[in-house]
């Protein structure tokens, strides 16, 4: 039995402009982690918004059945590239149910920050 929802919610992201130690692991990040506990592939699409322009996307991804990948919005760019230092939000619709985990690095400064927390299923 699949665990999750099909259309999840972020109403917070920004990836940092600037980044504090060694790349990739350290580079400032805005990322959704995606668990797809279903026995099938889930096909996945990302929209993203912004304040002051039309909506970026979709981006599409695949999540293997019973499997969980990291997503770096830094790393979209078909079909375009999701701009740093600009605040955005984003809506993920599966085909399947799954899980989706926000999390940002923002290591601008020494002293790393990262903030992680549930996405908010938008529908039951």
């Amino acid at each position: 039995m699949a665990t999750g929802k099909t259309t999840w919610t972020i109403p917070e992201g920004y990836i940092p402009e600037g980044s504090n130690g060694p790349e990739p692991e350290m580079l400032s990040h805005e990322s959704i982690c995606i668990l797809n506990t279903s026995d099938e592939d889930a096909s996945i699409e990302i929209t993203v918004y912004f304040t002051d322009r039309e909506p970026a996307g979709p981006f599409e991804k695949t999540i293997p059945a019973e499997r969980t990948k990291h997503l770096r919005f830094n790393e979209f760019e078909d079909p375009e590239e999701i701009p740093t230092g600009t605040p955005f939000a984003s809506v993920i619709e599966s085909d399947v149910p799954v899980v989706c985990q926000h999390t940002r690095l923002d290591s601008r400064q020494a002293e790393n920050a990262l903030l992680s927390t549930i996405a908010y299923p938008s529908e039951s």
